[in-house]
């Protein structure tokens, strides 16, 4: 195993790297911790892990006094929701994309398992590069064009046709006669 490997190990269940072949020993971030990784506030934090936003999913509060413990992919998603709330998107939008994806993808951790792209009005999955869908629409296929390639396409193409010279001060002068 790499030594990268073994410091972030399995992220997707926290579990690490540690050396225990069992699979007991699994690492998580508190919440302070987590704050400053990500840049919210605590009062933030604990909001988000009350109402489900995104739970912890190493360790859950337990009462006063217990400590939520966050993986490495929680933290991930806690710093997508970040970022979709600094590109403009509301948390009631972020938080009802958060849901679809859940259902769409039957994972606890929809965040980290898309690529998620915004405008700050809508949120996109992209599932891979072919596929780009519509959060809040449940699945429409958006149409998406890379410009840079269409630019490449048509220099191309450019090269073979001879372009007309026009004289800009005729073509002014013509245009001006027109009107």
């Amino acid at each position: 195993m790499s030594e990268q490997a073994d410091m972030t190990g399995d992220r997707e269940s926290g579990e690490t790297g540690s050396g225990d072949s069992t699979g007991d020993v699994v690492e998580g971030y508190r919440a302070p911790q987590v704050c400053s990784l990500v840049n919210i506030t605590y009062r933030q934090l604990d909001y988000w892990a009350r109402t489900d936003l995104i739970r912890p999913s190493v360790q859950s509060a337990a009462g006063s006094g217990s400590q939520r413990l966050y993986s490495f992919n929680d933290i991930v998603q806690l710093k997508v929701v970040k970022r979709l709330l600094d590109a403009g998107m509301s948390l009631k939008r972020i938080r009802t994309a958060v849901e679809i994806l859940r259902d769409q993808l039957q994972s606890n951790s929809p965040l980290s398992d898309v690529t998620l792209l915004s405008d700050g009005a809508t949120i996109y999955a992209a599932h891979s590069p072919d596929e780009v869908v519509d959060v809040f629409r449940r699945g429409q296929g958006v149409f998406g064009i890379a410009v840079g390639p269409v630019e490449e396409e048509l220099v191309g193409e450019l090269h073979v046709l001879e372009p007309e010279v026009v004289h800009l001060d005729t073509a002014r002068r013509a245009e001006a006669k027109a009107n």
